[in-house]
């Protein structure tokens, strides 16, 4: 495995121990919490994460074949496939696919965007804070800009807009300045609900 794809998996599986300790915690109704993620209570978005890390090259070939090709109805399949009757159960799942180093066949970089950004989905709503590497969330963003919304990508929502890093600088694109933290560019471009301050 290369360092760079070795690096990924570390982040990934990291966030995956960190996520399950945070919802730990979680009361009943806490579960039913609408995410982020539209249409998605935060137990659902926890099935998809289960469901994800458990999706190697072929399933998720069959999986798009089931699916019609329809990349939503694929997700939502997932969902309903990992989503326990108990979300105590489907909590028990997450920490037990934690370490699975499987992807689709595409870039790993993917592993690192359902990571974060659903740990946001997640996070957020139920006004958790959460904590990534920076170097994880630049690469997750950098991704992002490039890859089609159709394939989970944000690259229609960035373009027109230059997205600078307040911390690093760093900035990708040509247009409206927008400038803020990475992650909340990340979580823009991912087409969630983030206040951003408006071009200078």
């Amino acid at each position: 495995m290369r360092k760079s794809t070795a690096a990924v998996w570390e982040a990934v599986h990291a966030e995956r121990r960190r996520l399950a300790a945070d919802l730990s915690p979680l009361r009943a109704e806490q579960w039913e919490v609408p995410s982020l993620c539209p249409g998605w209570s935060v137990h659902d978005v926890l099935a998809h994460l289960v469901d994800t890390a458990r999706t190697g090259r072929v399933g998720f070939v069959r999986g798009m074949l089931g699916a019609r090709l329809n990349f939503d109805r694929l997700n939502q399949l997932g969902v309903l496939r990992e989503k326990r009757l108990d979300p105590e159960g489907t909590l028990r799942a997450l920490r037990e696919v934690s370490e699975l180093t499987r992807t689709p066949p595409v870039n790993p970089a993917t592993r690192l965007v359902e990571a974060i950004v659903h740990g946001e989905d997640i996070r957020r709503p139920l006004g958790l804070v959460g904590s990534y590497p920076e170097p994880a969330v630049v690469q997750a963003l950098a991704y992002q800009v490039r890859t089609p919304v159709a394939f989970g990508g944000g690259r229609e929502r960035a373009a027109g807009l230059r997205l600078v890093d307040r911390r690093t600088g760093k900035a990708w694109g040509a247009g409206t300045e927008i400038e803020a933290d990475a992650l909340d560019l990340l979580l823009t471009v991912s087409g969630r609900p983030v206040e951003l301050d408006p071009p200078g």
